[in-house]
């Protein structure tokens, strides 16, 4: 029976569309794609805010939550905010909220938070019956004018409640509190300024159209974090990110050398970098001190309270504190890069802005707030003074209007044609109370009359004139600057700047191991320890079961040892970091990414010009510099390119000017070092050819040495004959001399 293919359509009378899957999967995920990335991920440029906080705030003004009334429930404000204007879950609006509530999250924070709001270390807020909230001074700037028709307003979710599409933005808050976001297909990372700073520019920028990225960072001079640190970006990769908007900052903990008497000392952190839980922290410097990757640090206590203090005691006090903490730097959260994009929409369009265009936005924004709230005011005036100018006229004429009022069936009509006033005037004087009928008050109307028609001639002239736009924005700019000025707290810059100094220390931590001989001992099974001294008896060595000694290794314990990986790749490991002799060691692959299906081939310490080959089980290599070896990540260095079905099967040191190749196919070559190419990475040359077979070794030797081998037991043996395998590399060679190891190796 076959199967039916049709599908029968809806009983409510809907339809089916017929139309390609692949079409119909871009078109939706598109549209998703769009909604994203305009209603959730990107803030707008005008007002820094996404939709959430737009409508925390929003929803939190309508509730009456001045800065100047009293705190009220946080489930107040999410209750309002998921019924009448985000449908969304109600914990993604709370923590919305608490972040907007965060001093450690929010450069200048929009909302006055009360109760638990969590912490720096990365403790969650109460919930949000037991914290309550209201709107702070900088919050009421970004408000300012939402009823006097400074901003769009549009239709809410179901299309009951009207809500603002952009805030009026008395501050350039994007660039102030910054911004974090990923969108489908992009993403948007904005730091934290100093709001004092921004203003500055924005108005510098209003005085001189034509400034420079170089101007403005003469005023905006970096990110200023809520968490403070040390800002140690070269000036030129900070250009780069107020240029472009993409790039990055580097920022270090705050650190003072505290001097304990006796020569002993102990560095005190007093800041850490944003967005650092201080509880992760503590526990990766745990971790390194356990793991014993600090080689300097001996302990880390977290001794805070309502600020930062955590003491890092170092292990010997011969050690600079400087160099102390760069070797902390690479480690751990101590000092972290805040990644740049600054993706933003303007006017629902990303575009990812430099400094001056944001500023630029922010500014014709302002000024577009101040055009479309000095109409509004105007509106509201001219309807006032054409009230008035009724009640002038009832004044006048008040015997008149009196009698009109007691005899006529129809005083309004009769007042209107009369006294030529419109509706509205009518209706004003018909509204009128007696008491008004007063001398004063009439004197009053006066008055408030002047004071209009004054106004409203001000306004005309703001109006008609860009420049007296460009004023006013520049005088509101001006006044929003008096709540952050620097001498205050919540303008104070936190961040400072530095330059961060080149330390070499890995030589300086190599001049704290103390020198002394080791034999290294690897299993097969991947099995690491390090024995003391040198001629150790191997033979008594014992390994878990199943498992047996691969490779052995005398060196010093301020070398470094290299690692290589069948599977192409170089690790290094320091011979000091090792486990001990006692026990079995540990598995190399607690330091290092080595995967499950590949082993070690060889195991040496780099030195600085001496070279090695490197082939695949294909026959396929080529010569690097030992110290190109040399890793500086667990992941290691690809050094050969291997395929799925191959590995590297060598790794030699060249030792001579002649190489001689053996194949699985029982053939011999001898050919010129130097046909090999030297190189970093890459899949090599052919070095022979073994139709079907591959590569099982190599061995290099000098011509006047002449070719020898170890047989199975031990001995050295020669061929007098050896030069009639020499040829070319990549021939296929001829079978090897007589009494060669079966087993097709050089060593045995």
């Amino acid at each position: 029976m076959a199967r039916n293919t049709t599908i029968d359509p809806p009983d409510n009378g809907g339809e089916i569309i017929e139309e390609p899957m692949g079409e119909a999967l871009s078109k939706r995920y598109l549209a998703y794609a769009l909604s994203t990335i305009t209603a959730r991920a990107l803030p707008d440029v005008r007002d820094g805010l996404k939709p959430v906080h737009r409508r925390v705030l929003y929803s939190m003004a309508q509730l009456g939550l001045n800065p100047n009334g009293g705190h009220r429930k946080s489930a107040t404000v999410v209750g309002e905010v998921i019924g009448k204007y985000h449908p969304h879950g109600d914990q993604s609006i709370y923590d919305a909220m608490v972040r907007l509530a965060q001093d450690f999250a929010t450069r200048t924070p929009l909302v006055d938070g009360q109760g638990n709001f969590g912490n720096i270390d990365g403790d969650a807020p109460a919930a949000f019956r037991y914290t309550e909230a209201k709107l702070t001074p900088a919050a009421m700037l970004l408000l300012e004018g939402l009823d006097d028709d400074a901003v769009d307003f549009r239709d809410t979710y179901d299309e009951r409640n009207k809500e603002p599409v952009v805030l009026a933005a008395g501050f350039p808050n994007l660039l102030v509190n910054g911004s974090s976001g990923i969108a489908v297909g992009m993403a948007t990372s904005i730091p934290p300024h100093n709001p004092a700073e921004c203003i500055d520019a924005a108005i510098h920028l209003l005085d001189h159209p034509k400034a420079t990225v170089d101007d403005l960072m003469k005023i905006v001079t970096g990110p200023d974090f809520p968490t403070g640190g040390v800002v140690v970006e070269t000036k030129e990769g900070l250009r780069e990110v107020y240029a472009t908007g993409r790039g990055g900052v580097r920022v270090r903990a705050k650190w003072t050398k505290e001097d304990l008497g006796r020569g002993m000392w102990r560095v005190i952190v007093t800041e850490i970098p944003y967005q650092v839980q201080k509880s992760k922290l503590m526990e990766r410097l745990a971790e390194l001190i356990e793991t014993k990757k600090a080689p300097l640090l001996e302990d880390a206590m977290d001794e805070s309270t309502e600020d930062v203090r955590v003491v890092l005691t170092p292990k010997s006090r011969t050690v600079d504190a400087e160099v102390f903490m760069a070797s902390l730097f690479r480690q751990c959260e101590l000092e972290t890069r805040f990644p740049v994009n600054m993706n933003v929409l303007d006017h629902g369009v990303p575009k990812v802005m430099g400094l001056r265009d944001m500023l630029n936005c922010y500014l014709d924004h302002r000024r577009e707030v101040i055009v479309r709230r000095n109409k509004h005011r105007l509106g509201k005036i001219e309807h006032r003074l054409e009230i008035l100018d009724g009640l002038l006229k009832a004044y006048l004429n008040i015997d008149e209007v009196i009698r009109i009022i007691r005899y006529e069936d129809d005083p309004k009509t009769v007042m209107m044609k009369k006294f030529r006033l419109s509706e509205i005037q009518v209706e004003a004087i018909l509204n009128m109370r007696l008491r008004a009928l007063r001398k004063l008050e009439e004197i009053e109307i006066k008055r408030e009359h002047k004071e209009l028609s004054e106004e409203k001639a001000n306004i005309e002239k703001l109006l008609a004139s860009t420049d007296r736009q460009w004023t006013e924005v520049k005088r509101q700019l001006k006044n929003a600057r008096e709540i952050f000025d620097p001498s205050k707290k919540l303008g104070k810059r936190r961040s400072k700047f530095d330059v961060a100094k080149e330390i070499d220390t890995e030589a300086a931590l190599e001049a704290l191991i103390v020198k002394e001989p080791v034999t290294v001992v690897l299993s097969n099974m991947g099995w690491i320890r390090a024995l003391k001294g040198h001629n150790q008896k191997l033979d008594d060595l014992k390994f878990k079961e199943g498992d047996e000694l691969a490779l052995t290794l005398e060196c010093q314990t301020t070398d470094k040892v290299i690692l290589m990986a069948s599977g192409g790749r170089a690790f290094t490991l320091g011979a000091d970091k090792l486990p001990g002799g006692r026990g079995h060691g540990e598995p190399i692959r607690l330091n290092l990414e080595v995967p499950e299906s590949e082993t070690i081939v060889s195991m040496f310490v780099p030195q600085d010009k001496t070279r090695r080959i490197v082939a695949s089980s294909k026959g396929y290599g080529f010569i690097v510099p030992e110290a190109e070896l040399i890793s500086s990540t667990r992941k290691g260095k690809i050094i050969l390119n291997v395929g799925p079905k191959e590995s590297m099967a060598v790794c030699i040191k060249v030792e001579g000017d002649l190489t001689a190749s053996i194949g699985k196919n029982r053939k011999l070559v001898i050919f010129k070092t130097d046909e090999l190419p030297e190189m970093v990475r890459g899949k090599g040359v052919k070095i022979q050819s073994f139709g079907d077979g591959g590569l099982i070794d190599l061995k290099t030797f000098n011509k006047a040495d002449g070719l020898t081998w170890i047989d199975s037991g031990g001995r050295q043996q020669s061929a007098d004959d050896w030069k009639d395998w020499i040829g070319k590399r990549a021939q296929s060679g001829r079978l090897p001399p007589r009494g060669f190891n079966k087993n097709g190796k050089f060593n045995g």
